[in-house]
């Protein structure tokens, strides 16, 4: 399982960029995609047209949501990660990703290296 970030989500948007290019791959390889509510959200704040947002939608089907797990093993990520202003939202979808087994699928990289010493897979186009 993939879960998409924002970033990755939005650059696949365009057929003339690798992420889009890389979906499509997994794709017609039946890989497993998603996405986290919190990268969800992330993508929703926009600009995003109805025809994009279902063109995703097709493809990730339901956001997994943030639980109360996920919440705290985020506290433990942004706490072991320096604190960084503004990780917070990274944070959480690193501990979705984790929880549920699942590589995270982005554009800025280095929003997500600081994570894969807990175990979080980070994949690029």
């Amino acid at each position: 399982m993939t879960h998409l970030d924002a970033s990755f989500i939005v650059r696949s948007l365009d057929p003339a960029l690798p992420e889009s290019r890389r979906l499509r791959e997994w794709i017609k390889e039946g890989a497993a995609v998603g996405v986290s509510s919190v990268a969800w959200a992330e993508f929703m704040c926009g600009p995003v047209e109805q025809i994009e947002v279902d063109q995703v939608l097709a493809v990730v089907k339901e956001p997994v949501p943030l639980v109360r797990a996920d919440a705290e093993a985020a506290a433990q990520l942004f706490n072991a990660t320096g604190r960084r202003k503004g990780s917070l939202a990274d944070c959480m979808i690193a501990a979705i990703a984790l929880r549920v087994g699942a590589s995270v699928a982005t554009a800025d990289t280095k929003d997500f290296t600081r994570f894969t010493k807990a175990g979080l897979r980070v994949v690029t186009a």
